[in-house]
C-alpha cells in the first residue's frame, strides 16, 4: 500500500464515520433504493443468499461462503461489524477489501453519495455507504453469489433492497428492542422481512413465538420452508481438540465426521444452517455449479475440506496461550448463554478472569447474570465505542450479580487485559497441580473483542487481528451489535 493510499484511506475513513452511525436507525429504504437506482442496482446482477437472526449472523454467513467458494464460485460476502478494519466488511472470494480496492471502490460511488445527499432531508448514514459499495464492489468483481448479512432486523434494513434466493434465519432472542419491538415475536416479525416470494427459507431451531411468525411470512409470500430440528440438523457432535467432529444430515444427504475448529453446538447449528443454505441454493437455477435446478448432495468431500477451514474470528477466539486469553463478541443474553455452555464444555478453566466492555443500550443485567456461575472475578471496563458503558455505571450493575468484593474497574481496556492476566497469573501460581488453570475471558461486544485482539497484537508484533490491509478501528462509527 502506498503513502498516497495510505493517507487516502484515513481520509476516507473519517468521512465516513461522520456520517450517522449505524446504531442510530432510521426505519426507511428510501435512501438506499436511491443509492443503488443510480448505481445501475448492482444488487441485481448476482443472487443473494440473505442471512438474518439475533446471534450466529456472521459466523454462519462466514460458513456459507467457506462452503461456495470450495464449490469454485467466486463470492461476495458483506458481514458487520467489523472487528479491526473496515474493510473487512466487503470481501471477495473470502479476502477483505485491500486499502488500495476500498479507496477505488469509495471513490467510483463519492458522486452518487452526494446526489443523495443533496435530494434528502436525511443524508445516508455510515451503514447505507457501506453497502452500497458493497454492491458495487460484488458487481464489478463480478461474483457468482452474494452472501449478505443484514445489520440489524430485516424489513427496514438496507440490504432488503437485494432479494434472497435463500433467506437464512438464525436463533432469534431479545435484542435491540428499541428498534425490532419488545416481544420475541415483534423481532421475527421484522426479520421475517428477507423472506421473499419464491425464495427458499432456511430457519434455524426458533422460541415458539418466533417460529410460528416466520412460517406464517413464508406461508403468506409462497416460500419453501427448510426447519433445523425437522429437514436437516446436527445429528451428532463430540469435542476435537481445537474443535469438534459434526455429524450433519442435510437437505440433500447425510455429511459424518466433519472436523469443525470452531467450539459449541450453537457454531454445530449455525454449521448445519449454512450447508442447508448452499443445498437450498443448489436447489435453485442460480448456482452456477449445478445449474437447472438440480437437486444432489454436496460433494462430502469438498464439504469436509471446507469445514476444516472454517474460521469465526472474535467468537470464542484464543488469542494467547500462557495464560489462555479468548475474545468473545457476545453481547446479549442469548449469546452469552451460547458462549458460556461452549466455554464450559470446551475448557476446563479452575479460575476464569472475565474482562466485560458492553453498550449501554444493552440487557447489561442479563449478560452478567449468563457469566456470573463461571467467572471468579470480573474486570469492567470500556471499549473504543461512543456507546461503551463507563466504567463506573457497569460496575454497579456488576456488583448486584456478582458482589462487589468479585468485580474490579479498570478505565481502559489496555489496563483491564494487564490487571486481568495478571489476576489468572495469581490464580494460576496458587492453584494446586500447577500453571495452566486459570485463563482469561474479553467479551461484552464485536467492539471490546476487536479492540482486544488489536492490543494484544500489537504487544506481540505479529500483526494479527489488523492485517496488512488497514488501520485499526476507529471508535467512533458504531456498531450494530
Amino acid at each position: 500500500m502506498t503513502a498516497n493510499y495510505a493517507d487516502r484511506l484515513r481520509e476516507i475513513e473519517k468521512q465516513i464515520f461522520a456520517r450517522r452511525p449505524e446504531h442510530a436507525v432510521d426505519p426507511s429504504l428510501e435512501r438506499i433504493k436511491a443509492l443503488v437506482t443510480l448505481l445501475g442496482d448492482p444488487q441485481r446482477a448476482y443472487p443473494v443468499i440473505h442471512v438474518t437472526g439475533t446471534n450466529g449472523k456472521t459466523s454462519t454467513a462466514r460458513m456459507i461462503e467457506t462452503l461456495l467458494r470450495a464449490r469454485g464460485l467466486r463470492t461476495g460476502l458483506f458481514t458487520s461489524p467489523h472487528l479491526s478494519y473496515v474493510g473487512e466488511r466487503i470481501c471477495v472470494d473470502g479476502q477483505p477489501l485491500d486499502a488500495t480496492r476500498f479507496v477505488e471502490a469509495f471513490d467510483e460511488i463519492k458522486p452518487y453519495l452526494d446526489l443523495v445527499d443533496a435530494t434528502h432531508e436525511v443524508p445516508l448514514s455510515f451503514f447505507e455507504v457501506l453497502t452500497g459499495m458493497a454492491f458495487s464492489v460484488f458487481a464489478d468483481a463480478p461474483v457468482d453469489v452474494c452472501v449478505l448479512e443484514v445489520g440489524m432486523g430485516g424489513t427496514w434494513d438496507n440490504t432488503n433492497v437485494a432479494d434472497g434466493a435463500v433467506a437464512v434465519v438464525t436463533p432469534i432472542s431479545l435484542d435491540h428492542v428499541r428498534y425490532l419491538g419488545s416481544t420475541v415475536a415483534e423481532i421475527a416479525a421484522d426479520k421475517s422481512g428477507i423472506i421473499k416470494p419464491g425464495a427458499i427459507a432456511v430457519l434455524a431451531q426458533q422460541p415458539p413465538a418466533a417460529g410460528e411468525v416466520l412460517l406464517r411470512r413464508a406461508a403468506d409470500v409462497g416460500a419453501t420452508v427448510a426447519r433445523e430440528g425437522l429437514e436437516f440438523g446436527v445429528v451428532g457432535r463430540e469435542l476435537a481438540v481445537g474443535g469438534q467432529q459434526v455429524d450433519i444430515r442435510g437437505l440433500l444427504g447425510d455429511y459424518p465426521d466433519l472436523y469443525l475448529p470452531l467450539f459449541g453446538a450453537h457454531q454445530a447449528g449455525n454449521l448445519a444452517c449454512a450447508i442447508a443454505a448452499v443445498e437450498a441454493f443448489a436447489r435453485t437455477p442460480d448456482d452456477a455449479e449445478l445449474g437447472d435446478g438440480e437437486s444432489a448432495a454436496l460433494d462430502p468431500d469438498i464439504v469436509r475440506r471446507a469445514v476444516a477451514t472454517m474460521t469465526s474470528p472474535g467468537r470464542l477466539e484464543v488469542i494467547r496461550r500462557s495464560p489462555v486469553v479468548i475474545v468473545d463478541a457476545a453481547h446479549n443474553p442469548g449469546g452469552m448463554a451460547a458462549s458460556v455452555t461452549a466455554l464450559t464444555e470446551a475448557f476446563s478453566f479452575a479460575d476464569l478472569i472475565a474482562i466485560v466492555a458492553v453498550a449501554e443500550d444493552k440487557d447489561v443485567a442479563g449478560i452478567l447474570d449468563e457469566l456470573e456461575p463461571v467467572a471468579a472475578h470480573l474486570v469492567v471496563t470500556a471499549n473504543s465505542s461512543a456507546r461503551s458503558m463507563a466504567p463506573g455505571a457497569l460496575a454497579e450493575v456488576a456488583a448486584t450479580v456478582f458482589g462487589p468484593d468479585r468485580v474490579t474497574v479498570a478505565d481502559r481496556l489496555d489496563d483491564a487485559i494487564e490487571l486481568g492476566v495478571a489476576l489468572a497469573d495469581e490464580a494460576d501460581a496458587a492453584a494446586e497441580g500447577g500453571p495452566g488453570k486459570a485463563g482469561v475471558l474479553i467479551t461484552g461486544s464485536v467492539i471490546t473483542a476487536g479492540d482486544a485482539r488489536v492490543l494484544l497484537s500489537d504487544r506481540a508484533g505479529n500483526g494479527h487481528g489488523r492485517g496488512e490491509s488497514g488501520p485499526a478501528r476507529p471508535g467512533s462509527a458504531g456498531e450494530f451489535t
